[in-house]
């Protein structure tokens, strides 16, 4: 059964020099593409450690919730795949601790977003590919051509690929090609549970396109704390503005406060919504902002944007979130 890493914080000496000496052994990376001696591994040598292995299983770590349920359906049975981030985490501010690095290098394989979403861990990354680590970045198996740039800075792209379903399928596919190299031996389980999975998704997107059809087009607006739903919104038909940037590193002014509050009123948006994964204070200001302009807004609930919900709110799969943020979305603004 598939269940969530409870992290800890190692306060020993040890443990602090091994993830000090993984943090600066090597620059940042730019990217998620490694050059072939950094990536080159040995099958033989991957075998013979399987081959210890007693239960057979690769160990995978996923830094987020949704790359950890990606893993995990498509790995299925060949695989013991273990979260960094918790749900609610916000992966643009998490710092790895010493125990997520001794998680990571006891791990087979290490399964990251890419795309600077995780981007306080590029040189962990890159010492373990170096120390002949298995590195699967989501990143690699989109098309450039279907990646958002930042309206602010063209050269970096935005991270939330999850909320398009077609790239997320194109994610899976990825995953699953990388997991059929790494153990040929199980390519059709892989295959199989690729195949299973893309029907899944399919069906996913549909249920999202006939959920959005209950809103007309005026009505179609998404206000959210950061501004991580861009790709929704281009795969749907959907105008989004967020609070923050694509990173919730950046701070929203009074100036963005003012000038979003004011668009709302002239719009009368029925609602706006606050993130899983950022803190809800943001929100609550415009609404007080807007409050003032002379137009009432509510807060149409909660959105799951850089986390998957967890297992108590029923919304714990990648599917089940995107069906909720789906729900809660039409719901409010109809």
């Amino acid at each position: 059964m598939r269940s969530y890493q409870k992290m800890f914080q190692s306060k020993a000496p040890v443990m602090f020099a091994m993830a000090l000496a993984l943090s600066f052994s090597l620059a940042s990376l730019a990217g998620c593409t490694s050059s072939p001696a950094e990536t080159a591994v040995s099958d033989e040598i991957i075998s013979q450690d399987k081959a210890a292995v007693p239960d057979g299983k690769w160990k995978i770590t996923a830094t987020t919730t949704m790359l950890y349920d990606l893993a995990s359906v498509i790995g299925g049975d060949q695989t013991e795949v273990t979260a960094l981030m918790s749900p609610g985490v916000d992966p643009h501010l998490y710092q790895a601790s010493a125990g997520d690095v001794e998680t990571m290098q006891e791990s087979d394989i290490v399964l990251y977003n890419g795309l600077h979403l995780e981007g306080k861990m590029g040189d962990i990354f890159a010492s373990l590919t170096d120390q002949g680590h298995e590195i699967i970045c989501a990143e690699d198996g989109i098309d450039p051509s279907k990646l958002l740039a930042d309206e602010d800075n063209p050269e970096i792209h935005d991270p939330h690929i999850w909320f398009d379903v077609s790239i997320w399928m194109d994610v899976a596919k990825h995953v699953a090609g990388r997991l059929e190299e790494i153990d040929p031996a199980h390519a059709d389980v892989y295959a199989e549970n690729l195949n299973q999975y893309l029907k899944e998704l399919e069906a996913l997107d549909q249920y999202i396109k006939d959920r959005v059809l209950e809103l007309p087009e005026n009505q179609r607006v998404l206000i959210t704390a950061h501004d991580a739903f861009r790709y929704f919104g281009r795969a749907y038909g959907f105008e989004v503005k967020g609070l923050q940037g694509i990173s919730t590193e950046a701070e929203a002014g009074t100036a963005d406060v003012s000038s979003l509050a004011q668009f709302i009123a002239d719009n009368k948006i029925k609602a706006i919504f606050v993130e899983s994964s950022v803190p809800p204070k943001n929100i609550e200001a415009l609404q007080a902002a807007v409050k003032s302009k002379g137009f009432e807004v509510e807060i149409g609930g909660e959105l799951y944007s850089d986390s998957l919900g967890d297992e108590a709110s029923g919304d714990g799969t990648y599917i089940l979130t995107c069906k909720a943020n789906i729900d809660t979305i039409v719901d409010a603004l109809k």
